[in-house]
């Protein structure tokens, strides 16, 4: 199943006022719970096979960001790396024990565009497993190794059906280091049938200048000045769409160690890692953020899917 063979219908959501009457955040926050050494795409990643004998530090700078979301009263999503819920289980049932939304980033952390279409349904369908049993509780929500969903994935959403998730949130809607599909729809949308529908979350990019940007997450949440990451995320949601915001552990821990990789990949993967918890505590001061599957309850019957003719 492919978005080109798809039409799809976004359907906006309420205004920002609307939805903080109601109670319903359209921001969410999310964590790719992953370790330092989880860069993709450099040839000095280690293989899984490696993982093991390194230092972790996952543990202690998700355990950092689980006490931030407590004091600041919110939940949020946490899409765990399969392998990092293996070793620290615990990590898990305290997510979920303090009330966030336990879903699946994959066990491996492979690029979509690296694996075949079974090798990703076994990952994914692995991951969501492990998780359940950890977690206890139904594992919805899926994110792909680093947005890595393209038009070479065409089986992606319908595997992913088939692995037994309900939402994803790999899409990126702009051209991107590791692909991204620039003429996917902005705003969350249904792909599929009544058998194998998947409602897809995309990641949340908008215009500055000629160029789109996530703003909300990565390299481009830690370089562009928090003024402007408020400003692009009031500009999203007076369109009508939800902003979707997301960290990883190790972006708290400026001291955590470095993988060698080329100047612009360092710069990318390193730049301003001693301003990310500031920028954190902000974001959840201004606004109110909460997880996909709230957002999936509160507006999940505005998105409807239409079958195109092959």
């Amino acid at each position: 199943m492919s978005t080109s063979h798809l039409q799809v219908e976004s359907r906006g959501l309420a205004t920002h006022d609307q939805a903080n009457s109601n109670g319903a955040a359209r921001c969410v926050f999310s964590v790719d719970v992953e370790d330092w050494f989880h860069i993709l795409d450099v040839p000095s990643a280690p293989a899984i096979s490696a993982w093991d004998a390194l230092p972790s530090r996952v543990e202690a700078n998700f355990h950092r960001l689980l006490d931030l979301f407590s004091a600041k009263r919110v939940q949020v999503t946490c899409f765990f790396l399969g392998w990092v819920a293996a070793k620290f289980p615990h990590l898990v049932r305290e997510a979920a024990s303090r009330g966030h939304e336990i879903a699946s980033h994959g066990y491996s952390h492979r690029l979509l565009y690296q694996m075949t279409a079974k090798e990703f349904r076994e990952d994914a369908l692995r991951s969501r497993l492990l998780l359940e049993d950890i977690g206890g509780d139904r594992v919805l929500g899926y994110r792909s190794a680093g947005f890595s969903l393209t038009s070479a994935t065409p089986w992606f959403f319908s595997e992913l059906a088939a692995a037994g998730y309900t939402y994803d949130s790999s899409v990126f809607p702009a051209t991107r280091g590791h692909g991204g599909l620039p003429h996917a729809p902005r705003l969350p949308y249904a792909v599929g049938n009544n058998g194998s529908r998947i409602i897809e979350f995309p990641m949340t990019v908008t215009e500055l200048g000629a160029r789109e940007f996530c703003f909300f997450g990565g390299g481009y949440l830690r370089f562009f000045p928090y003024w402007l990451v408020r400003r692009m995320a009031h500009r999203v949601l007076k369109s009508g769409s939800p902003v979707v915001f997301y960290i990883h552990p190790r972006e708290i821990d400026p001291a955590h160690p470095r993988l060698p990789m080329s100047l612009p990949r360092r710069f990318k993967s390193y730049v301003n890692l001693h301003q990310t918890e500031a920028k954190l505590h902000r974001i959840l001061d201004d606004f109110p953020v909460g997880t996909f599957q709230q957002l999936l309850v509160s507006h999940g019957h505005q998105w409807s899917l239409h079958e195109a003719s092959h």
